[in-house]
């Protein structure tokens, strides 16, 4: 399994659910060996799309959403032997909670909010109501279970290299962000799973290395291809299945509103009418990925296309606005990927066209944090989004007031994603998310382009749940469901 070095096959603080400051992106590695108390499934073509329990038996909301009942399923163990119950989920949701991981939920947690009910009940209760703390879960490091004994025996440097979970594989070897070999748990719970001996998965520089690779005989899938020439030529290659995920996690042009020059709505607003997303649209992306007002995408929850008022591209009216700020320089930076790199060159290609003076740069994931954490950002093309609003790097990630990769702070958006959130009734969530959209819109808060998606390879005989049939991402990239994936003879 090949992975994007600059995304997904990085994971240079390990792989310990607490301290992995880049879980979000290392879902494949996460799954395969812990396996997930939940996990998103779907119809084949993505649709109906749900998150079950999967490690859990079941769950139930109660006190109107403040109080959150998981019984465990009887019988799992660790890979050490260990038992996998509700003092090991306790144990686990204790110590991420406490974690600086980027993947930490951002639960609203009663003192002592975490508790147990006999061997095989775990309880939350919350402050609030937490409508989404479930749908949530599944891009949340608290969704991967650690044995606990494991932990306290190695200590978490030792553990962070060789974890022990109780998913379909364990860990033989480790090189962070390089090579991580993974053999078959013949204890795992499921019966006959996971159908492979053996999963490795290699850190790779980029789409065309990957595809090379594919080619050469030297790899069997790749995840979140997006180089659009060379998905082409993936689809047209006989050897090679290509599954584009259905898209959830739109492009945001991420502005900082509290530095200048955004902390000026005008500033903003001249950022939304220079930016010409249709020409992105046809001349980088073919017309394959449609366009997006808000944080939401066709594949995902609680979808709208448009939003009311919403600016879109008016030159003359970007020019003018930069005459009267009495001219405009923005830093725009971006994660280091093919799409993102060649979005942001049009983008300053199409801003330079209204005055605004621009200058681009990449990051790899851990510098692009970095950055984030600092404060001095002005501008940033992101992904925003997620399968449920409220999950990963869903909307509240980019736009909550305190959280680090944000740049706004806005009392009354912070209001309505924490009520959407909190809402268990699925219409009022769908109202709450539209009043939020409209919002940032009405504030300019940072325009939005496509809702894209990326592409998993694999060479003929390779399949696999999210792998070769398509399940929303619940990021960027889709959770592979690694115990059914399986490979036929050529």
């Amino acid at each position: 399994m090949l992975l994007d070095a600059s995304f997904a096959g990085a994971w240079p603080t390990g792989l310990d659910p607490a301290t992995n400051t880049t879980g979000g992106a290392n879902l494949t590695q996460m799954s395969a060996i812990y396996g997930g108390l939940f996990r998103l499934v779907a119809d084949d073509d993505g649709s109906n799309a749900k998150v079950v329990p999967h490690q859990a038996e079941s769950y139930e909301f109660a006190d109107g959403g403040r109080t959150l009942r998981i019984k465990i399923k009887p019988g799992i163990k660790f890979t050490d032997g260990t038992p996998f119950d509700a003092a090991a989920v306790a144990f686990n949701f204790e110590r991420d909670m406490k974690s600086t991981c980027t993947c930490r939920p951002q639960w609203p947690l009663a003192e002592g909010g975490i508790s147990t009910e006999g061997n095989d009940t775990v309880v939350l209760k919350f402050t609030r109501p937490n409508g989404a703390a479930v749908n949530s879960m599944v891009v949340s490091n608290v969704n991967w279970i650690a044995s606990p004994t494991a932990l306290k025996t190695m200590g978490e440097d030792k553990f962070k290299i060789t974890p022990v979970g109780a998913g379909p594989f364990k860990v033989v070897s480790n090189k962070l962000s390089s090579e991580l070999v993974l053999e078959r748990n013949p204890d795992y719970f499921v019966p006959g799973r996971p159908y492979l001996d053996k999963l490795i998965v290699k850190s790779v520089g980029d789409d065309q290395p990957a595809y090379q690779a594919l080619l050469a005989g030297q790899g069997d899938a790749y995840e979140g291809m997006t180089t659009t020439p060379l998905i082409e030529q993936a689809q047209a290659n006989p050897r090679l299945v290509v599954t584009q995920q259905p898209a959830t996690s739109p492009y945001l042009i991420q502005l900082n509103t509290k530095i200048p020059p955004f902390n000026n709505k005008l500033a903003r607003e001249a950022i939304y009418y220079a930016t010409n997303v249709e020409a992105i649209k046809k001349g980088l992306f073919k017309d394959w990925y449609p366009v997006s007002q808000t944080f939401t995408a066709p594949g995902g929850l609680f979808h709208h296309p448009t939003v009311p008022g919403y600016r879109t591209y008016d030159l003359e009216k970007a020019k003018q606005i930069v005459q009267q700020l009495g001219g405009l320089t923005v830093d725009l930076g971006t994660l280091s990927a093919y799409v993102a790199d060649q979005v942001n060159t049009a983008l300053k290609t199409q801003w330079e066209q209204a005055g605004i003076k621009v200058t681009i740069h990449s990051e790899q994931l851990n510098g692009l944090i970095q950055n984030f954490n600092s404060g001095k950002w002005q501008a940033m093309l992101q992904t925003a989004g997620a399968w449920d609003p409220a999950a990963g790097v869903g909307v509240g990630f980019r736009f909550h007031s305190g959280v680090p990769f944000s740049g706004v702070a806005d009392p009354k958006l912070d209001s309505l994603l924490d009520q959407a959130a909190a809402e268990i009734d699925p219409a009022k969530r769908d109202q709450l998310y539209q009043q939020a959209g409209k919002l940032i819109s009405d504030e300019a808060y940072g325009p939005f382009i496509l809702a894209f998606a990326p592409a998993n390879v694999v060479v003929k005989g390779v399949h696999g749940p999210g792998l070769t049939t398509k399940i929303p991402p619940v990021v960027v990239n889709t959770g592979i469901i690694w115990d059914e994936v399986w490979k036929s003879n050529p």
